[in-house]
């Protein structure tokens, strides 16, 4: 077999993203002396800055690829490609067949579900063949939902001898600020669905599951007073990728779900008259389109990466009508602080922990399980609960 130069590349190190990501693997690999890994983008003089700035060794490795070729060869270096390069859909796509020609790893960062697709329909059987485990959507979209809907389920599978048939994914709360690097990436997708069918694979839950379309899926893109929480909802953003990953990973666990499982997402906006005008406003909202909007390389500060946070419950309902509850939190800003952190670890789990999951075109629960889950626990201040 023979031996990679690097265990791990970040791609896009020098971006916000990037340089997060950037700056947490300096701190993990600190207690990881075995990792060989390197930082790579498209400026040398970038990369140097970055390196410096942040305090990353100065024996850290630099990869500096332009061309397609150079970035197939720098795919041959590595086991796993971090990619915080985006919007995906327009720099992305040749990245992505780089690692799959070399049976190379990666992970990204990924909300751009027509890209996906595309991928998928490119290089599924590829990858299958190379080895190369691709696992799109490792961030805040879509790790706390996808594998809070597994934990969830995991725990209705032990008490009640089978899976939820719903799951309602409802975020209780929420502290943080988009970067210029996300609204690029929405702006690119809205821009995409000029084209008819882009824009219906867009509203299709199922797009992520080629040759099986499920049930209809309940309304989440209205406001809706939630009974059993006494609260309203509005339409959640990140729904749209959400929602499509998490009926993916049913299809790639077996329909682990059942293949009548039923899915929904929103963001709670309190009770009363208050949250009712809140969803209301939510749901009409224009506010990431505004020309005020964070440019690609802007995003939250230190201190508010910090002190932002987030909060998930799932509410499951199996066919009896039995109820179970799950939820997981994250101690930073959900889009930066807890990303960055959840796409290191996404990466490592793959490197480390999961050699038995195939070549293929993934999602984090169906590549990397429950086995991601504690990791995050223990490392990147997820917390997973049966509630």
């Amino acid at each position: 077999m023979t031996t990679r130069d690097f265990d791990l590349v970040v791609y896009g190190a020098s971006g916000y993203t990037g340089r997060l990501v950037t700056e947490y693997l300096a701190r993990r690999s600190a207690l990881d002396a075995d990792l060989r890994w390197a930082i790579a983008g498209r400026s040398r003089e970038r990369l140097e800055a970055t390196r410096a700035e942040i305090g990353v060794p100065l024996a850290t490795p630099l990869v500096v690829p332009s061309e397609p070729q150079a970035l197939s060869e720098m795919a041959a270096r590595a086991s796993v490609v971090l990619s915080t390069a985006g919007p995906y859909q327009q720099v992305g796509s040749n990245l992505v067949a780089s690692c799959v020609e070399s049976g190379t790893d990666y992970v990204d960062l990924c909300g751009e579900p027509n890209w996906i697709r595309e991928m998928i329909d490119a290089h599924e059987q590829k990858a299958a063949g190379s080895g190369a485990r691709i696992v799109f959507s490792c961030g805040f979209d879509s790790v706390p939902f996808d594998l809070g809907v597994l934990a969830l389920q995991d725990e209705a599978q032990r008490r009640f001898s089978g899976p939820c048939i719903e799951i309602k994914a409802r975020v209780r709360k929420m502290k943080g600020s988009l970067s210029g690097g996300t609204v690029a990436s929405l702006r690119a997708t809205r821009a995409a669905c000029n084209d008819a069918a882009i824009a219906e694979l867009m509203a299709d839950p199922f797009a992520l599951t080629p040759g099986f379309a499920g049930p209809k899926q309940p309304s989440d893109s209205t406001p809706q007073f939630e009974d059993c929480m006494n609260v309203w909802a509005a339409p959640f953003i990140m729904a749209p990728i959400n929602t499509k990953t998490v009926h993916r990973s049913n299809m790639l666990l077996g329909h682990l779900y059942g293949a009548d499982f039923l899915y929904s997402e929103m963001l709670v906006t309190g009770p009363g008259e208050r949250g009712e005008q809140l969803a209301t406003a939510i749901a009409s909202g224009r506010a990431l389109m505004r020309e005020d909007a964070p440019k690609p390389g802007e995003g939250p500060t230190a201190e508010e990466r910090a002190n932002g946070h987030y909060d998930i419950v799932f509410l499951g309902r199996t066919p009896d009508g039995r109820a179970i509850c799950a939820s997981v939190a994250g101690d930073a800003d959900p889009g930066y602080g807890s990303t960055s952190k959840m796409v290191a670890e996404s990466a490592l789990c793959l490197l480390r922990d999961r050699p038995d999951t195939p070549g293929g075109i993934w999602t984090p629960a169906s590549a990397l399980g429950l086995t991601l889950a504690a990791r995050l626990e223990r490392h990147a201040g997820l917390t997973f609960q049966i509630e």
